[in-house]
């Protein structure tokens, strides 16, 4: 799914998505109806994804996502409450990064043409190190956001963002560069 390419609605790549939403439904429960230690929380992330969390990952739940094994997270990152990840195209999270409440991300499309409305378009979401999210934000598919950037509190990025930027609004506009010193 992570390719680009267009799924076709009952296709076997279709059939595949809704076996792996069904998966993370199920994970996602876990992870959001029982309190689960940190270290537990690493682990049901860990299964989620399908590949190996680091013990530095910090989720605060409830936390939604519709497939999961398109998520790639860094060490240090922070996810806050009531987020949303739409998985399918990719999902990358660099180091450090933080995602506050409320944020959606989004990473499919679906066709323009109304007799393949059914059908989705994935496009990866990558967000560099460092980079804050403000609670309440939406990003949406296509879009990569460069290490140390913030976006801020109820923004909708529709395009890349670039490294040591601040951009807010809707759509999201880079308002200032940030000095690193």
């Amino acid at each position: 799914m992570a390719t680009k390419e267009e799924i076709c609605d009952g296709s076997e790549m279709f059939v595949i998505f809704h076996k792996l939403s069904q998966e993370a439904l199920k994970i996602t429960s876990e992870i959001n109806n029982k309190y689960n230690t940190p270290e537990q929380i690493v682990e049901l992330f860990s299964k989620l994804t399908g590949t190996q969390v680091d013990k530095s990952f910090r989720c605060f739940p409830p936390f939604y996502t519709d497939c999961g094994k398109n998520i790639k997270i860094g060490k240090n990152v922070f996810i806050n409450a009531c987020c949303r990840f739409q998985d399918q195209g990719g999902i990358e999270i660099g180091d450090g990064s933080l995602i506050g409440h409320n944020t959606t991300i989004a990473t499919l499309n679906h066709d323009f043409n109304p007799a393949k409305r059914a059908n989705l378009h994935p496009s990866p979401v990558k967000i560099g190190k460092n980079v804050w999210v403000g609670s309440d934000s939406t990003i949406l598919p296509g879009v990569e956001i460069g290490d140390c950037a913030i976006i801020g509190a109820g923004s909708i990025v529709t395009k890349n963002v670039p490294a040591n930027s601040i951009a807010v609004g809707n759509p999201a506009r880079v308002i200032k560069q940030i000095e690193i010193k």
